[in-house]
């Protein structure tokens, strides 16, 4: 009887657990779902102050700029931004990895910082807690006094809405002399070529303020982007790490090997700690404007996207949109269509569902390829050899948009997204060519979904299994595709 007693309070015991369990993966669930359904426009306040005319110059402006494609390009910049550091150096990024281009870049970091460099980094804190936190790198490079890195909005377990609101801004910042932004992450994946076979498309923007030591400095658009850097710096949600004191020895050892990877860089890359004459790399522009979200971690006004649609609409020949993936609302639809139908040429490039690297964009995508079409735009969808993850924006002979944006309600409505809007006639030929090339490896979508020819692309193909798993995440996926 006694030990039917036990096992019956035993039973009860591990029910309560499960039921508790249970109850808690509601909240979470609801709690990282529910506060997220609506999507807000932005105020009237804020249209009321909007004015198209502020991205426009009527003259040579102090910024100069080009177009980093490559992927070796986009490393080799950030190397050589980081040894012409004189004062005080800033990063943002999505995700940092531990990997060999992140060992690299580090090891540069180190080095400025000991050169008596002020170093400020930001880095998402989900990703960060699960990319970093573990790496006594990122410990031996924090724990100098030089150095303060900073996670954006740490996830709570606790307060699970707390999951969504992400910083996705990806820039450098070089005293008030360079800044390099674009939808770059800091890991192998985006630069360098030390692995093939994982490899992502992207594209940044390096800028070059020509009055960075005179009384003008302050009219390069750096200084935007170094006033938004410090306001989501100094935000509640940003919080101190590895400036702990604890793995002493292991530290000591880290420091000792970044020094090490800084003196090989040195010796097989002497090119990149060279001055260079910037003038010769950029192309003169009239004005550079940065737009960006609010930076709190609820449903945001989308001004970014508003803002782009003023640009587009007020276009008098063509709309040209570089997306890695499209997910739109009904509201995003009807602004695509209205845009469609004011723009003489309006044409978007994504990737294919065999090509895209993103399996919830992929799997909406599936669904709703037949919405998008309807706006009346010319979709082309990329055939590469590698995922794209560019983000830009043509419209006319003279305006450019390069940043961190992607056409979808994550970035609408959710992340902390940055953009640069470009009025100059040489830097918007310079980005044509760049999507010109991408569109050669692109097929044409038809109004009917199939795909039209250009030259000898061939499409990618997609496995059936692949083909399967679309149909049934496509569906599923609905319930909280705002969230993607």
């Amino acid at each position: 009887m006694k030990h039917f007693l036990a096992m019956s309070r035993k039973k009860k015991i591990i029910v309560s657990i499960l039921c508790l369990l249970a109850l808690y993966l509601i909240y979470l669930i609801l709690g990282a779902t529910l506060p997220f359904l609506g999507s807000p426009d932005v105020s009237q306040h804020y249209k009321d102050s909007f004015n198209i005319s502020k991205f426009y110059g009527d003259a040579e402006g102090v910024d100069r700029a080009c177009v980093i494609e490559s992927s070796q390009d986009a490393l080799d910049i950030r190397l050589h931004m980081i040894e012409q550091a004189q004062e005080e150096l800033a990063i943002s990024s999505f995700s940092i990895k531990a990997d060999r281009s992140c060992r690299e870049i580090t090891s540069a970091l180190y080095a400025a910082a000991k050169r008596g460099v002020n170093i400020k980094i930001i880095v998402d804190g989900l990703t960060g807690t699960i990319d970093m936190k573990d790496d006594i790198m990122y410990y031996a490079l924090g724990s100098h006094p030089n150095v303060e890195i900073r996670y954006y909005n740490t996830l709570n377990l606790l307060k699970p809405w707390t999951v969504n609101g992400r910083l996705h801004d990806k820039y450098i910042l070089v005293d008030h002399k360079l800044l390099l932004l674009g939808g770059r992450n800091i890991s192998n994946y985006f630069l360098g070529e030390y692995n093939l076979n994982v490899l992502s498309y992207d594209r940044d923007i390096f800028v070059y303020n020509t009055a960075f030591d005179s009384d003008h400095r302050d009219d390069s658009v750096i200084t935007q982007v170094w006033d938004y850097f410090d306001k989501i710096w100094d935000c509640e949600y940003s919080k101190t790490v590895f400036n702990s004191k604890k793995y002493t020895k292991k530290v000591l050892a880290s420091t000792v090997s970044l020094e090490n990877e800084y003196e090989s860089l040195k010796k097989d890359r002497p090119e990149l700690f060279k001055a260079v004459d910037y003038t010769i790399i950029t192309v003169p522009t009239n004005k550079i404007t940065l737009i960006s979200n609010p930076i709190h971690i609820m449903t945001k006004e989308p001004y970014v996207w508003y803002e782009l649609t003023q640009l587009m609409r007020n276009a008098k020949k063509r709309v040209y949109i570089h997306t890695p993936y499209a997910v739109l609302n009904g509201d995003m639809y009807d602004e695509l269509t209205r845009i469609n139908e004011l723009v003489p040429d309006v044409q978007m490039l994504i990737n294919s569902r065999a090509g895209g690297d993103n399996f919830c964009a992929s799997s909406d995508y599936t669904l709703n390829k037949k919405k998008l079409l309807k706006t009346g735009i010319q979709i082309h969808e990329f055939q590469g050899d590698h995922s794209m993850h560019d983000k830009s924006l043509l419209i006319d002979d003279d305006i450019s948009v390069i940043g961190s944006y992607n056409l979808d309600m994550r970035s609408t409505y959710l992340d902390t997204e940055v953009m640069l809007v470009v009025h100059g006639t040489e830097f918007n030929q310079q980005l044509q060519s760049c999507i010109d090339a991408m569109e050669a490896q692109s097929l044409p979508v038809l109004p009917d979904g199939s795909y039209g020819t250009n030259g000898d692309v061939i499409p990618l193909t997609m496995s059936t299994g692949k083909k399967m798993l679309f149909g049934i995440s496509s569906v599923v996926f609905q319930l909280f595709r705002y969230l993607l």
